[in-house]
């Protein structure tokens, strides 16, 4: 490859980094955009108030566009389900660079070949979808073994007397992140005039967890008709604690089948992706018969790895 390829590559690579520490460093914020607007209504960024916000006229252009679309919603909520500190217009933003850096990338690395690029688009508008997936699911598991403390933590509140929106506060002063910010976020809510079941409801929209909507059920439920709220939250926390402990261990007795139904899938797509572009004559050898052959071939490959992982992870999934 000649000094302008490389030149090439070497810059997509570098912009690619950058846009990694970007998102590491938005996702490890210590306050959203809601945070900070709920905290200029209670007074707590007074100095921040008069402060515009730096998007640029193209990212507000595509705000608008999609902010009260069926799609803008959809991608607000999967990013405040990871916690990224992204607006829609910026995220957009994010899988448009993705997908043409690493288009570009893969099409040099390729020599130039088509499906070379294809293949590179492909990645690159996989990857941000794949990041807050696999945030959402990070954060989803450590909320939920979270869970049991905070219940413990409100039913002590209650029974030392406090109200429930008070024992809501302690929860969001003494327990770690991420429960602690969701229901601070609750508390500011209900601060605000928001009502308490609509303020839940809220965030089991942002957490969507079983063991989250069973404790906001039995809430709402003693709300409506009354009774001891805190002997009800101490049997569904004993339930939840039980409910964990049952899933870790089905968890670590099919722990082998999920990984091997992991790396069976993912080592002929990363084989094939490796020898195309490092071996691409030997790639090419699947087309001598005509393309028809080579794509059939590789169509037929991908749906049988496909439906191998998903038996497979179906067999492993065990609802508790």
């Amino acid at each position: 490859m000649d000094l302008t390829t490389w030149i090439l590559i070497i810059g997509g690579a570098l912009v690619v980094v950058l846009l990694i520490v970007g998102i590491v460093i938005s996702s490890s914020s210590e306050r959203t955009l809601v945070e900070e607007r709920l905290g200029r209504y209670l007074e707590e960024d007074k100095e921040n108030a008069g402060e515009d916000d730096d998007s640029s006229l193209l990212t507000e252009w595509v705000e608008r566009r999609v902010e009260k679309s069926s799609m803008g919603d959809k991608i607000k909520r999967e990013l405040a389900r990871a916690d990224l500190k992204f607006k829609v217009s910026e995220y957009f933003a994010l899988v448009v660079i993705s997908t043409v850096l690493a288009s570009f990338v893969a099409g040099f690395l390729g020599g130039r070949n088509p499906i070379s690029f294809i293949i590179g688009g492909v990645a690159g508008l996989a990857f941000p979808g794949f990041y807050v997936r696999r945030k959402q699911q990070q954060r989803l598991i450590t909320f939920n073994d979270q869970l049991p403390d905070m219940i413990n933590l409100v039913v002590n509140g209650l029974r030392a007397g406090y109200s429930t929106m008070q024992a809501l506060e302690a929860v969001s002063r003494e327990l770690p992140p991420p429960i602690s910010d969701e229901f601070h976020r609750v508390v500011q809510e209900m601060q605000l005039g928001v009502p308490m079941g609509r303020a839940l409801d809220n965030l089991l929209r942002r957490i969507p967890s079983s063991d989250l909507d069973f404790m906001i059920t039995a809430i709402n439920v003693q709300r409506e008709v009354g009774g001891n709220l805190s002997e009800i939250l101490d049997t569904i926390s004993f339930t939840i604690r039980e409910r964990i402990r049952i899933h870790g261990e089905i968890r670590v007795l099919t722990a082998q089948v999920m990984t091997s139904g992991k790396i069976l899938a993912v080592i002929p797509i990363l084989l094939g992706v490796f020898l195309w572009f490092f071996n691409n004559e030997y790639m090419m050898g699947m087309f001598d018969s005509g393309p028809v052959c080579g794509y059939g071939a590789l169509g037929t490959a991908l749906l049988l790895i496909g439906l191998g992982y998903f038996v497979m992870t179906r067999i492993a999934n065990i609802e508790v």
